[in-house]
């Protein structure tokens, strides 16, 4: 019997006080986050978390320990993922779970989970954090890809500890979220060796793990801790992160959950379930805003684009679990265009501070998280809209735009406003700016942008620069949007969740966009077919003493 998707309502938001599976310390320069997974601690009932394996719980608070480390402890510059366990350092995602799971449930725990290994490497590019996995025991599956997404892999030769991806031979389906991908593309791992690496259950160790660059070091027990902490000091010693520096705490978020939607200080999402639509509003700050890093600090968690990025990422990551009938957000802006430009100067000009770039980080991650949902986005400029600076990053998101044209009164007829943070501050998974993506890296079209930086472009204009899908003027406003939300809903969510994808990653193929589009393909198909979800399918006996029985047809 599966668990439908909607049997618990995930909320994302938790804290140190509340984990039941990582530990996290800090020793000077280096943070150490322990797994020690407690068997009974699995989000929802149906399964025990044996062996360190994990849930969509326990990659929540993974998520929220490395946002503590970005934020609290600006002194930290390398973090150590160990096991607090014997023997076992992460066996991956927990079977069972995965075989009770709905078929969106495992998608949506996947790309979660992805996100977040992302978000390490994000970090390790962007923001002088370091990440070392210090695998001190049988690392599987999930548990290596997460070992993957660090810049680092040590592995201890006591002749039991191995790293594996057995999906295939145990499973019928494949680490097609991040392990192929970062085995290829990351660590360069030859393409024999990976399909062999691929197809034995008992994976590598030992100094042939090293030598098919499975791991970085292979060291003895005796010497591991030593080594793994020698090695930290040193990938600390070339941080810019400031030793000296007071952290801010992450207050918790506040919100209001409504039957119709989420209401937080800077997003209201408002559900309309007969028409199947989101709408998310997003508000400009109110009043003055810091521009000193002095009153940046002070304002701290409140600090306008971080208290934004925060609730921006909650409401997403709660409507892409929760809520998966609601298949096309709407995105619609609200406030005064010069508070948002207020606000992206500050961010530019304080860029190089370990805050503001942390804060920068987290609003590059939370809307790269809108680019790579399955839900149609439509962003609509009307009267009142301030799609200014980075509230712009929304019309480049969408897959259709829509700017109300006023010929008759063009005092109340909407603008968009570029600042400079369109032209890079906030790349997509392409590492490409919105903009550099939506006109296929064309200087001609990216510099005519550029030029209107801080200028406020009307309908007609937007539409002529290609910066807006469509511009209908008030007679044609209501049935135009009207016609195309109700056209969109009455298309096929599959067929729509594949042409967003291929559409919006129209540009150069980066590590991320494959592992998405492994995740949409790969996944979506092989986690539906009889071989691996069948009652005699692989994932369905694991565990039970049956042996899986294929479909010998090639497909």
């Amino acid at each position: 019997m599966l668990i439908p998707q909607t049997a618990v309502r995930v909320d994302y938001r938790t804290d140190p006080s509340q984990y039941q599976h990582w530990k996290l310390t800090f020793n000077g320069p280096v943070a150490t986050l322990g797994i020690d997974i407690a068997e009974d601690g699995g989000i929802r009932d149906g399964y025990k978390l044996k062996l360190n394996s994990y849930d969509l719980g326990v990659d929540i608070e993974l998520h929220d320990a490395l946002q503590r480390i970005r934020f609290e402890h600006p002194e930290v510059r390398t973090v150590v993922l160990t096991s607090l366990k014997e023997r076992v350092f992460c066996s991956g995602a927990n079977i069972f779970m995965l075989g009770l799971s709905s078929h969106a449930w495992k998608v949506n725990f996947c790309k979660f989970t992805n996100e977040t290994r992302n978000g390490i490497e994000d970090t390790s590019r962007h923001s002088g954090l370091k990440f070392i996995a210090a695998v001190n025991g049988a690392c599987a599956g999930g548990g290596y890809e997460l070992a993957l997404a660090c810049d680092e892999i040590m592995l201890v030769d006591d002749r039991s500890s191995s790293v594996a991806l057995p999906e295939v031979p145990l499973l019928g389906v494949l680490p097609g979220t991040g392990g192929l991908t970062r085995l290829t593309d990351k660590r360069k791992v030859r393409h024999d060796r990976a399909d062999i690496f691929c197809t034995v259950v008992e994976g590598i160790r030992g100094e042939r793990a090293k030598q098919w660059r499975l791991v970085d070091e292979v060291v003895k027990p005796n010497q591991f801790d030593g080594a793994v902490q020698a090695r930290a000091l040193e990938l600390a010693a070339q941080s810019d992160r400031p030793s000296d520096a007071k952290g801010v705490a992450l207050t918790r978020i506040e919100r209001t959950d409504r039957e119709d939607g989420i209401a937080y200080q800077t997003v209201d999402v408002t559900i309309d379930r007969a028409r199947r639509t989101a709408t998310f509003v997003v508000k400009a700050p109110s009043g003055p805003q810091p521009s000193t890093i002095a009153s940046i600090l002070e304002a701290g968690a409140q600090w306008w684009p971080l208290r934004f990025a925060r609730e921006l990422d909650d409401a997403i990551l709660s409507m892409r679990t929760n809520e998966l009938e609601i298949g096309t957000w709407i995105f619609k802006t609200s406030g005064e265009a010069s508070s948002v430009l207020a606000a992206d100067a500050a961010l530019m000009q304080h860029r190089d501070h370990w805050f503001v770039r942390e804060t920068i980080g987290m609003l590059r991650r939370t809307l790269a998280r809108i680019d790579v949902s399955s839900r149609s986005l439509f962003a609509l400029i009307e009267p009142g809209s301030c799609f200014a600076g980075t509230f712009a990053e929304f019309a480049f998101a969408a897959d259709r735009t829509y700017m109300a044209a006023l010929p008759s009164n063009e005092e109340e007829e909407p603008a968009i406003t570029l600042s400079e943070v369109n032209f890079g501050l906030y790349p997509m998974v392409t590492h490409q700016s919105r903009i550099a993506r939506r006109f296929y890296e064309e200087s001609e079209a990216i510099e005519a942008a550029r030029a209107k930086i801080g200028v406020p472009v009307r309908a007609v204009e937007a539409e002529r620069l290609g910066l807006v899908t469509a511009s209908p003027d008030d007679i044609d406003w209501a049935d135009e949007i009207r016609i195309a939300l109700e056209e969109r809903a009455a298309m096929s969510p599959d067929a729509l969740t594949g042409l967003e994808a291929n559409l919006r990653f129209n540009g150069p193929e980066t590590m991320e966009t494959r592992i998405f589009g492994r995740l949409s393909a790969w996944q979506n198909w092989i986690f539906n077919r009889p071989n691996a979800v069948g009652e005699k399918g692989a994932l369905k006996v694991y565990g039970k003493g049956s042996k899986a029985q294929f479909d010998a047809a090639r497909v």
